[in-house]
């Protein structure tokens, strides 16, 4: 169906960035022409993470005249032969009216063979029996939920979070689409088997599902600042609204500036007056000052599909109702999860020195010890030497590789962006701790016992003086902090101060400009490195 075309005009081509408008591609192009369309678009995908978007029937300035019939079936068979010299595969997303005929937006999707699929990462936030493990289980294994939890058993990592039905750890999950956007998992006999949708898939959304409740917070906080997500969804119960974790994930969200989308679930459980009630107390949320965002209710396919386009400014919200018991809503979600981009440009940061915070770690009988994390910066091979650290006396140590393992896929090398398990030689399970960073050998690396920082406080009931102790988060770092040095004699709610601040009981490896939070019990801050003192 196309519908009349609202915009007057887009913005101009960006020479950077993964959208191209083409006004028009014609079928008599010569081979150097075709040639050229293939080099740009490899151009586009990369500057998109493995994605791009072309709008076609749209001039370089963005004047939106259109295309007759027949003339954008052309085009978009020209694309189609452009794609497939770069082994990518496209999807027409939408036909709408322009000024004088049809305008086509594209979406364009390096195919499996070229390269490991596309990833992006997504962390569930939201108060605690929002449903945010039940959703996780229904989108990846395709089965809707029975009302009793039977979705949340499937992706629970413990006995005790099946009892009680809340999560308490990190736990990841993927949701794999083909290169013509259909979801892996449901063709698996296992659809939560992470290998095979893996190797299956053209890309791939790895959910990060953390604890709701505030108990649960620091683990919570260290899994959003470990996995580096492209985005935050942010799950409502529809019979309780936002409540007060809820505000809490939602402003650590903006203050990491992470783009955030949400789905009011549950919407099975209540009238359709509970839900816009929810639905409209959450728009005057995200519109309050200090947030300042746009929600855009999902209504129609068109919302979906300018949400996705734009959602990485990380200015608009979309927002989705859905049922994980009814299956109401998950359609229109999973198209969402299918066409938005990756956020972070890692292939710029494979050009990087190897960085990786270790996040989990092993003792794998047969093999060792085996450390996991995400892959910040740089690439890693087996048999190559790491330096591993810093211990508590600020030491490093030398480390080799003996096997890598992406989802549990075996593989020779890694790089920037991939969650990865590595096995290590040289080192003692028990001599690892989370926090530690793996990096190249030939770096001569600094332990940093103590640091300047700009900090602003979110929230805390009194003041902070000099002195004043603190649990920082730092990717997987999770360690006390005390206060050294203040540019204010005290510190209130809202306050932004340049601080000096320094670890209690261990060195860290952290680099001017990094970003961290600050908490205790009632406290949180946010703030940024700015100068390494010792």
């Amino acid at each position: 169906m196309c519908k009349a075309f609202v915009v007057k005009k887009l913005p101009p081509e960006n020479s950077y960035g993964k959208t191209e408008y083409k006004l028009k591609l014609s079928n008599n192009a010569d081979k150097k022409r075709i040639e050229r369309l293939a080099s740009q678009m490899k151009y586009r995908l990369a500057e998109g993470g493995g994605e791009a978007f072309y709008v076609i029937g749209v001039t370089d300035d963005g004047e939106p005249l259109g295309l007759k019939e027949d003339e954008l079936k052309e085009s978009i068979l020209v694309l189609e032969k452009a794609a497939s010299r770069i082994g990518a595969k496209i999807q027409v997303l939408r036909k709408v009216e322009g000024k004088r005929g049809l305008i086509a937006e594209v979406l364009v999707r390096l195919s499996r063979e070229e390269k490991p699929p596309v990833q992006v990462t997504i962390a569930a936030l939201g108060n605690v029996d929002a449903g945010k493990s039940t959703l996780i289980g229904v989108l990846c294994s395709g089965v809707l939920d029975n009302g009793n939890g039977l979705a949340m058993q499937k992706v629970a990592r413990f006995l005790h979070e099946i009892k009680s039905g809340r999560t308490s750890s990190v736990s990841v999950h993927l949701l794999g689409f083909d290169d013509k956007g259909k979801i892996v998992n449901y063709s698996l006999i296992n659809p939560l088997d992470e290998p095979e949708i893996f190797l299956r898939s053209s890309k791939v959304l790895q959910f990060s599902d953390l604890g709701g409740h505030e108990k649960y917070l620091k683990t919570t906080l260290r899994g959003v600042m470990s996995k580096v997500p492209d985005y935050v969804m942010l799950v409502i119960a529809a019979n309780s609204g936002l409540q007060v974790m809820g505000r809490e994930h939602l402003g650590i969200s903006i203050a990491l500036r992470i783009p955030v989308f949400v789905v009011i679930n549950k919407i099975d459980m209540v009238y359709e007056e509970k839900v816009e009630e929810v639905v409209s107390d959450v728009k005057r949320i995200l519109k309050m000052p200090g947030i300042n965002k746009l929600p855009i209710e999902i209504k129609d396919k068109d919302d979906i599909i300018i949400s996705a386009r734009h959602i990485s400014s990380g200015r608009i919200v979309p927002i989705f109702r859905v049922s994980s018991v009814t299956g109401e809503g998950l359609d229109e979600l999973k198209y969402f999860l299918n066409i938005i981009p990756p956020r972070m440009m890692w292939a710029e940061k494979m050009k990087n020195p190897l960085l990786i915070y270790v996040d989990e770690i092993f003792n794998v009988k047969g093999v060792g010890a085996v450390a996991g994390g995400l892959i910040l910066s740089g690439i890693v091979n087996v048999d190559e030497n790491l330096l591993l650290g810093p211990f508590k006396d600020g030491s490093w140590k030398n480390v080799r590789v003996k096997s890598i393992h992406i989802n549990r896929v075996p593989s020779d090398k890694a790089f920037a962006g991939l969650d990865i398990t590595l096995a290590l030689a040289g080192i003692k399970h028990d001599e690892i701790e989370k926090g530690m960073t793996l990096i190249d050998a030939r770096s001569k690396p600094r332990s940093v016992r103590m640091f300047s920082a700009r900090i602003t406080i979110l929230k805390h009931p009194t003041t902070i003086t000099r002195g004043y102790q603190a649990v920082l988060h730092l990717n997987s770092i999770r360690s006390t902090v005390k206060f050294k040095d203040m540019d204010k004699e005290v510190l209130r709610t809202g306050d932004t101060s340049n601080v000096i601040l320094e670890f209690l009981y261990h060195p860290w490896y952290v680099r001017e400009g990094d970003i961290f939070v600050l908490r205790d019990a009632r406290t949180r801050a946010i703030g940024t490195i700015i100068r390494i003192i010792q």
